[in-house]
């Protein structure tokens, strides 16, 4: 682990991503890289580049990717790890509680108030937003986004690139397939088999 930390993008979510890394504290400096060049300073910290420029900080910065959408989240870490072999961080929450036997995949945040219980296991480059809960002996896949609010009961297996949208429920034993969208307040009772928007109570797919 490096002393500075670089996050890339410094929207809302990149923002809540800053809060995190300075309450770990872990860097002795943190700063954003972002291409919206009006940005110059967010939360005190230093906008120092864009996107592109990280190369040029590969060698002395630990890197964070802070976009909360999945398909560009993934298309930026994948160019970190598989092309500039970079490690990204793992990012929790103090207020996080993360039980024992929990494994969690790299540049993966777990924010205020998230709860993970034993023997799950979250996938690279997940949100598991404030509030949320996630049961014993779950799967969560790679760049899934749990959003605020989220209930996800026990031996659960959440697809690649799925979003759970703001208090949405899954029950126990469901499989949900890759790049699903669950919308606000949906409760999952069957299994989600095909790509698509699921809404309302039970979900279904629109």
């Amino acid at each position: 682990m490096r002393d500075k930390l670089l996050i890339i993008g410094a929207s809302g979510h990149g923002k809540v991503v800053a809060d995190i890394a300075i309450r770990m504290n872990k860097w002795k400096s943190i700063a954003f890289l972002d291409d919206n060049e009006e940005l110059n300073e967010i939360m005190g910290l230093q906008v120092i580049g864009k996107v592109d420029d990280v190369h040029r900080y590969k060698e002395c910065a630990d890197m964070f990717v802070a976009i909360g959408n999945n398909v560009i989240r993934k298309k930026i870490m994948t160019v970190l790890i598989n092309d500039m072999g970079i490690t990204l961080p793992v990012l929790i929450h103090p207020h996080a509680v993360v039980a024992r036997e929990v494994r969690l995949g790299a540049g993966t945040v777990v924010m205020a108030g998230a709860i993970i219980n034993s023997c799950t296991n979250i996938g690279e480059g997940c949100i598991i937003n404030t509030g949320a809960t996630i049961d014993h002996d779950t799967i969560i896949e790679d760049y899934v986004h749990v959003s605020p609010g989220v209930n996800i009961a026990g031996n659960v297996r959440i697809g690649y690139e799925t979003w759970l949208g703001i208090g949405s429920k899954v029950s126990n034993n469901i499989t949900i397939t890759s790049s699903c969208i669950i919308g606000a307040g949906a409760m999952v009772i069957e299994d989600i088999t095909e790509p698509g928007t699921y809404v309302g109570v039970p979900a279904r797919k629109i």
